[in-house]
């Protein structure tokens, strides 16, 4: 049996999940509208991302016996004046999905809920690779991006992204 505080944090992180798929389609929404094709196409497959991972929590409490509660999803609230915001924006929210990961971790660690740990393990390594993949993103965009060229460049290389599901087996 989990601990109530481990399946409340659990749960929350499904809407948490579910509400980075939204902004990133939020972000995509915004290079489409700016004709920025390959990022919006980065960003619509980390969309992806973030809904898989959502259902890899809930299924997780499925398979331990807990019910699951579905929650409403904010919408997202930022306004993006350039194309380095949403670059940053992703960089900030990726760093703060890292933490409610490692918050999630530490009441697990409390409780010697190994198993929670064990599944948590693959989502730690992931956030250190999402939050890499953003600062790539942005350091890639204060280089090149004020080079129409560049940029052209930088745009078709993010158009090369196809989706991978993740690797977890639960």
């Amino acid at each position: 049996m989990l601990d109530k505080k481990v399946i409340e944090l659990l749960n929350d992180q499904i809407n948490k999940e579910f509400y980075s798929a939204y902004l990133y389609l939020d972000i995509a929404n915004y290079y489409t509208a700016n004709d920025l094709d390959g990022f919006a196409n980065w960003y619509t497959i980390q969309a992806q991302e973030e809904r898989d991972h959502a259902l890899l929590f809930l299924k997780y409490l499925q398979i331990n016996g807990i019910p699951v509660e579905l929650k409403a999803i904010d919408k997202p609230d930022k306004i993006f004046s350039g194309h380095i915001d949403p670059l940053l924006a992703g960089a900030e929210h990726e760093r703060y999905v890292t933490s409610l990961i490692h918050n999630i971790y530490d009441a697990a660690y409390g409780v010697k809920d190994f198993r929670t740990m064990q599944f948590l393990d693959w989502f730690v390594k992931e956030q250190m690779e999402e939050e890499e993949n953003a600062d790539k993103m942005v350091n890639k965009y204060k280089l090149f991006g004020d080079d129409p060229k560049s940029l052209y460049l930088l745009d078709q290389e993010l158009a090369a992204r196809i989706y991978s599901a993740p690797s977890l087996v639960l």
